[in-house]
């Protein structure tokens, strides 16, 4: 930090392009450009890939809603896909289903760090001519048979929000490959202009030459996520014990009640982002829910799916996504950060029990 503020505190400075490198080494890639957000990265991925008005974009709608606004964003009309039961990401067969002429992309969602079939959703892209942009925010530290997520198609997006593995408050990333889509993406990062051409010497001034707006992350910021990069190793270390304790604790007494943990899937290499349960009925779960939080323990459920939104009704994105209503009517979220302690995380081991007998 005080390097930062001794020296260049806005975007695309020295300590920026060094996080860049260290998160490129890290996962393979050939770029990354930090972004202010998990959600800036996602606007930039589909703007440097030229998907615009006129095209549609299959996303889940059991995710964030930046995964869809993003395509908003840049003109397009996101299009909701049902979930696979095992992953909580998107079913190819689903996808296949709500493809037309007008689909340009595909936003598979890592959600909890897990990919979904990428297998089937590369090879429908490869066939179809799609652009594949996964929203990887919940995926740092998390691979697919041994590959980083956000390296898999397209473009990748991180995020860095404080809810995140590591974090810089608030920031994110754009994962490329292809040389041209990430010279496109950094006109698009910086306002439209080639001023990091100008500063690499390749022109003699800077100008505007594309369409583009300000997602640069402050050298500021990107001087915390270095700090994180440091201890991200030992976070992760942490954020596996709690989820160990938590099968070692939890897997009988779920099995019993028909109550599924969070998987642990071939060819995944998990982060441990998040640790969830999903109750067989709804009721049991508000029920879960509501015991826990009279004990002080932050169980929370997540997502809103996206296509029972107002926003979406209005747009006329509602659709029928059984196993999307489902999840989100049953999963439970347990608290799961570096810093709870083994007694902590056997509190709510035993909070989660013991509801679990009353409901």
């Amino acid at each position: 930090m005080r390097e930062a503020l001794a020296g260049q505190t806005s975007g695309d400075g020295p300590i920026g392009r060094r996080v860049e490198a260290r998160l490129a080494g890290q996962l393979g890639a050939s770029r990354v450009l930090l972004t202010t957000s998990g959600t800036h990265a996602l606007e930039l991925a589909l703007l440097a890939l030229g998907i615009g008005p006129g095209r549609e974009v299959v996303c889940p709608s059991f995710t964030f809603v930046s995964s869809a606004n993003a395509v908003l964003r840049v003109g397009a009309r996101p299009v909701f896909a049902d979930i696979e039961e095992d992953t909580l990401g998107l079913d190819p067969a689903d996808v296949e289903r709500r493809l037309t002429p007008r689909t340009s992309g595909l936003v598979p969602v890592h959600y909890a760090g897990v990919a979904p079939d990428m297998e089937a959703l590369l090879a429908i892209a490869r066939r179809r001519g799609l652009r594949v942009v996964e929203d990887a925010a919940q995926g740092l530290g998390a691979t697919w048979r041994g590959q980083a997520l956000g390296t898999l198609g397209d473009a990748g997006c991180l995020s860095f929000h404080e809810t995140k593995n590591i974090t810089c408050g608030e920031g994110g990333a754009l994962v490329v490959a292809d040389p041209e889509i990430a010279r496109r993406a950094e006109i698009a990062r910086e306002k439209g202009t080639n001023r990091a051409a100008f500063f690499r010497g390749e022109v003699d001034k800077y100008t505007w030459v594309a369409e583009g707006s300000s997602y640069v992350l402050s050298d500021v910021l990107a001087a915390i996520l270095d700090a994180q990069l440091d201890k991200l190793a030992r976070i992760q270390v942490l954020r596996a014990e709690v989820v160990r304790r938590y099968r070692e604790g939890l897997g009988d007494w779920a099995a019993e009640r028909g109550v599924r943990l969070a998987p642990e899937l071939p060819e995944r290499g998990p982060n441990h982002h998040i640790f969830y349960l999903l109750y067989p009925e709804a009721r049991l779960r508000d029920a879960a829910l509501r015991a826990l939080r009279k004990q002080g323990i932050v169980a929370t459920f997540h997502y809103v799916p996206l296509h029972s939104a107002p926003h979406a009704r209005r747009l006329g994105l509602d659709v029928e996504l059984p196993v999307t209503d489902r999840v989100a009517a049953t999963l439970l979220r347990l608290p799961l950060h570096p810093r709870l302690a083994p007694d902590e995380v056997d509190r709510v081991i035993a909070a989660v029990r013991e509801t679990g007998s009353h409901a």
